[in-house]
């Protein structure tokens, strides 16, 4: 793990740089979740949960063909086997429990993909708690199915029909619901993004994807480190998840893979690392995009859940320093990445997952190394845009 100092920050990036009126809602949050996570209480639900309820563990999958056309070994972590299609219930179930050992009566959300909003759905409906989800309107457009998921469980979705009417814009609408409603509501942010404490919760949260990664490796492979680990990148939770256990293990190199979008310099674009500078975004201190006079740049990318104009403040810190190595991934290589797994393996994966996959193109390894992809999420919730898309 890497370490966060009492104010939330790695290195130079994190902290809670919130309005006054949000005050009360991070502090209780910040004053409460260390000791509730570390109870036993809590992690015997929390554990028992993610084993009957998620499945969990996830199978790490050895892909001969991928591994034959790539020349390594590459292992698939195979997230989107999980209950509800991805990685993102790992943390919804870390957060409901929280909310409910906190009093919360209510749950709202914000989702790109959906695939956050179907996981905070599902966690409502099983302890009974009362969800709104905020939606962009363009990615409500194009992940129509996640919408009529969380529907299905009772959750009430709210269009965001300001900037680009996506993720960023989602995420607007639930910071100003949750300061509208302090007392009662908990706000389960889906990403390593937000003030402080959310992204050191969130990783800790999603870094079951590394701890399994490290013994399933050892039964596989004779030891517990890879060569590569390769995760895509919007906020960053799975990769947060993925690169958690072997963040001081400076021998394993970590990959991340940004959203590129129509091209780095075609003003269509989510490479955060490549276009962004430091500035605050959604509470924390990062890098983003944004013009000189510090106003938010609008992302692009054909996957919903990367289309975000900055990265969390772990991911920022790995990129100054120069832990993680990050690469821009443009849509078209994305788009045959997914479709070339899906005729390779037999598994058709979410478009943020082909960013990752789209790596093995973009970085050098040797004959032999191995590699594990996080494979977030399945490409259910996208099939309207391989569908469209047509290349295949």
């Amino acid at each position: 793990m890497i370490k966060v100092d009492e104010k939330g920050f790695y290195g130079k990036f994190g902290g809670a740089y919130i309005p006054e009126m949000l005050h009360p809602n991070v502090e209780e949050l910040k004053e409460n979740y260390e000791s509730i996570l570390a109870s036993q209480e809590f992690q015997d639900e929390f554990r028992g949960l993610l084993k009957d309820y998620v499945g969990r563990p996830t199978p790490l999958y050895f892909a001969s063909r991928l591994s034959e056309k790539y020349g390594a070994k590459i292992y698939l972590k195979r997230e989107d086997l999980c209950h509800t299609g991805a990685h993102k219930v790992n943390n919804t179930i870390g957060q409901i429990i929280l909310a409910k050992k906190l009093g919360k009566k209510r749950i709202i959300a914000e989702t790109g993909a959906g695939q956050h909003g179907v996981a905070t759905a599902t966690v409502c409906a099983l302890m009974g708690m009362d969800c709104t989800i905020y939606m962009g309107e363009v990615d409500i457009a194009r992940q129509h199915p996640n919408v009529e998921r969380m529907k299905i469980l009772g959750a009430t979705v709210v269009p965001a029909t300001s900037g680009s009417k996506t993720l960023k814009d989602a995420t607007n609408e639930a910071m100003r619901a949750w300061i509208n409603n302090p007392v009662d509501t908990h706000y389960i942010i889906g990403s390593v993004v937000g003030p402080h404490p959310y992204p050191e919760m969130v990783a800790r949260f999603q870094s079951v994807i590394s701890e399994e990664m490290k013994w399933q490796l050892k039964e596989k492979e004779g030891t517990e480190n890879p060569d590569i680990v390769i995760a895509c990148v919007g906020g960053g939770s799975n990769a947060a998840g993925a690169f958690y256990h072997y963040y001081n293990t400076p021998e394993v190199r970590l990959v991340a893979a940004e959203a590129a979008g129509l091209g780095v310099l075609s003003g269509k674009s989510a490479a955060t690392t490549v276009l962004g500078t430091p500035g605050v975004l959604h509470g924390s201190k990062t890098i983003l995009m944004q013009t000189e006079d510090g106003q938010v740049v609008e992302p692009h990318s054909i996957s919903a859940g990367l289309d975000y104009p900055g990265i969390g403040p772990v991911h920022a810190h790995l990129f100054d320093v120069g832990r993680g190595e990050f690469v821009a991934v443009e849509d078209k290589d994305a788009m045959a990445s997914g479709i070339e797994l899906s005729r390779l393996e037999g598994i058709i994966p979410a478009i943020e997952s082909a960013h990752a996959l789209y790596a093995l193109n973009m970085i050098e390894y040797s004959k032999g190394d191995v590699i594990v992809i996080n494979l977030s999420g399945r490409g259910d919730k996208d099939l309207d845009t391989y569908i469209k898309w047509g290349q295949y």
